[in-house]
């Protein structure tokens, strides 16, 4: 899609959320900086952090830009313990993971928002082009990306949680199914409130203790599912298999000249870059790049 047909209808309101940590501080600092400049509407972006690194991050705080410390958007009955790195302790299950604990703040920020529609982008994702709320609105729907044939094996674990979470028919291991995982991802916080509500039916206890038993998930597959074989055209949504980003996912580093090539491929039609921070890419080597967009970037001189 590009910008200029899109329909003009916006939302009331739009949140973008990013969890971070402290390793991801630069490259989430260009991306505050990018969504600052390049958003054309209004719209919150939120930082959700650990209570540990809050001080670190707590000068990226601004009227845009709100800094939230995970703990207190989690309950209670889960939490850290300082020495402890690599998973959360709960009073209600066993040790919860840290990448299941962020999945598990993003459906609980999204749950209890303010803001009617949540856009989720990562650290280390960085606009380059104007934006606005109707990048996501048609019509007053809401975008859900969504590739309808897809098939990697890496994901054969999240099709089966989804399918026992939600009760819902599962695809054959090895078949095509859709894949709603990726970036710039956005849901309806009515639809993540009814979403909650199916765990707690079919489970029989609250939704975050039902999520923290699991052993794996994927909180995108697990709302584009449910949207889609569950509420179908009340959720609200329309579908989209154009990314809005273009992603490098790969964990290996680049070289100058691969770099090079990344950049100059990227479509007209996105609005932002993405190198996975597990390629452990310094931004210091790619901010060069952002500016073939001929997009402002102040923070380069920071990094």
């Amino acid at each position: 899609m590009s910008a200029s047909t899109m329909s003009p209808a916006l939302p009331p309101a739009c949140a973008i959320v990013t969890p971070s940590y402290r390793a991801d501080f630069e490259r989430c600092q260009l991306l505050v900086e990018s969504v600052q400049t390049l958003s054309q509407t209004p719209l919150r972006h939120y930082i959700i952090v650990d209570q540990r690194d809050y001080s670190l991050f707590k000068p990226l705080a601004s009227t845009t830009t709100e800094i939230l410390i995970a703990e207190s958007v989690l309950a209670p009955w889960i939490y850290r313990i300082p020495w402890v790195r690599r998973a959360w302790f709960s009073l209600k299950s066993p040790p919860i993971r840290n990448w299941m604990i962020q999945q598990m703040i993003k459906l609980s920020f999204a749950k209890t928002a303010t803001e009617p529609i949540t856009i989720f982008v990562d650290s280390d994702v960085v606009f380059i082009r104007p934006f606005s709320l109707a990048t996501v609105v048609q019509a007053g729907r809401v975008r859900l990306f969504r590739e309808p044939d897809y098939y990697n094996p890496i994901f054969e674990p999240f099709y089966r949680s989804t399918a026992r979470l939600l009760q819902v028919e599962g695809c054959r291991s090895g078949m095509p199914r859709p894949n709603y995982i990726g970036n710039l991802i956005s849901w309806r916080q009515s639809n993540v409130m009814a979403l909650c509500d199916r765990l707690e039916q079919v489970s029989g206890r609250p939704w975050l203790e039902t999520l923290a038993w699991a052993r794996t998930m994927s909180e995108y597959m697990l709302y584009g599912v449910f949207v889609d074989q569950v509420m179908g055209e009340s959720a609200g949504h329309f579908h989209d298999r154009n990314p809005l980003c273009h992603a490098y996912w790969l964990p290996q580093p680049m070289d100058d000249a691969q770099m090079s090539q990344f950049f100059a491929a990227t479509p007209v039609d996105t609005f932002a870059v993405m190198i996975s921070a597990k390629a452990r890419i310094p931004p210091s080597r790619y901010i060069r790049h952002l500016h073939q967009f001929n997009t402002p970037h102040s923070a380069v001189g920071t990094l």
